[in-house]
């Protein structure tokens, strides 16, 4: 009878429990008031990325909202909660003051009012079949994609998709994942990726391991700021691995629009084995009036016949820079690789406005 009694009790507890899980859980219906002119209505306990996401409203997301990007930005005018650190990383002093948060990190629990650009609402989800998965390196793919719904994307030229990678055998959900488009923006009916396989990344071990041909595959997008800069200035672009992606997109375009400007691209690997697209690059220069492609090797093979640069790229910068005033830097790498770069380019005296980046997340 003691058993009884005692489970009997525990039982109570545990039912006790459920029904305050339920009840702390259920946030109701919460109202998310956009730009001061657009409301949505859902049901509370999602992230605000997500909620936005479900109304076909897309924020940026490099990593698929797992807070480790910092993209999802937007003002927070009313409700959200208190700052969390989660987000302290990705915020400076004046972002706090100005209510920026994470829209990953935000719980929707209540009635909220955001703030977000404009172009935010022409962001678009897109499907498309593959038509194309080319070898670049061991380790790097080239995809290209022929739009399907819709059959069309306008897109500058640096700016990036969401690709959305299914379920399958790895992995329990689909995953998002943020990737550069590598084609010129002046075609529309198809983008092109480069994407580098991440050790156990389960975006990159699908597209590598599990996507084919004729797949039909969906991103949202374009997203983005690492742009052409609307000026005469020399250009100088720095890249490594699939960093590439953004820099062939520019100069691509740039060549289809016979650009007089002065280029340089200096491209870092480790190995011969690392470089790809050697001969594009090569035939960009004899396309491109006043083009450079400069290939930098930091640990070739042993017995390599390679005639090359050597070594890591920022003790070279300073034989390429002419001008530092008339100089634009555009970068797309690791953030370790791009903050040292960035910090050789401020002793060669080129000004925080002359230089744009994208970092991998």
């Amino acid at each position: 009878m003691t058993v009884g009694i005692v489970a009997g009790i525990g039982g109570f507890f545990a039912l006790l429990l459920i029904i305050a899980e339920s009840k702390l859980m259920n946030y109701g219906e919460c109202t998310i008031t956009i730009n001061d002119k657009k409301k949505i209505t859902e049901k509370g306990g999602s992230s605000l990325l997500t909620t936005l996401n479900n109304n076909k409203i897309f924020l940026s997301s490099a990593c698929g909202g797992r807070g480790s990007c910092g993209f999802c930005k937007c003002k927070i005018l009313k409700g959200g909660g208190p700052l969390l650190p989660t987000e302290l990383p990705f915020l400076d002093e004046r972002e706090k003051k100005d209510m920026v948060r994470l829209a990953c990190q935000v719980k929707v629990k209540e009635d909220i009012s955001i703030e977000i650009p404009e172009d935010i609402f022409a962001i678009q989800e897109f499907a498309g079949k593959v038509t194309s998965i080319k070898d670049m390196t061991y380790d790097i793919k080239e995809l290209t994609i022929e739009l399907t719904m819709p059959k069309e994307i306008e897109f500058k030229a640096g700016q990036y998709v969401q690709f959305v990678a299914p379920r399958y055998e790895k992995s329990r959900q689909s995953v998002t994942r943020a990737y550069s488009i590598s084609s010129n923006p002046d075609h529309i009916k198809f983008i092109e990726l480069i994407v580098r396989k991440v050790p156990d990344g389960l975006c990159t071990t699908y597209i590598h391991d599990y996507l084919k041909e004729g797949d039909t595959v969906n991103f949202t997008g374009p997203f983005g700021d690492f742009l052409i800069q609307d000026t005469h200035k020399d250009m100088i672009f720095i890249a490594g691995g699939s960093g590439k992606a953004p820099i062939k997109s520019m100069l691509e375009y740039l060549k289809a629009h016979k650009s007089k400007r002065k280029m340089t691209y200096l491209f870092g690997a480790r190995t011969e084995k690392d470089l790809y697209h050697v001969e594009l690059m090569k035939k960009l220069e004899d396309d491109l009036e006043h083009f450079e492609f400069v290939p930098i090797l930091s640990k070739p093979d042993e017995g390599s016949k390679w005639s090359g640069k050597t070594g890591y790229i920022m003790p070279f910068l300073k034989e390429f820079i002419g001008k530092p005033e008339n100089t634009e830097a555009y970068l797309c790498g690791s953030p370790g690789m791009i903050d040292a770069v960035i910090k050789e380019l401020h002793n060669l005296k080129i000004s925080e406005e002359q230089i744009f980046f994208d970092p991998f997340s």
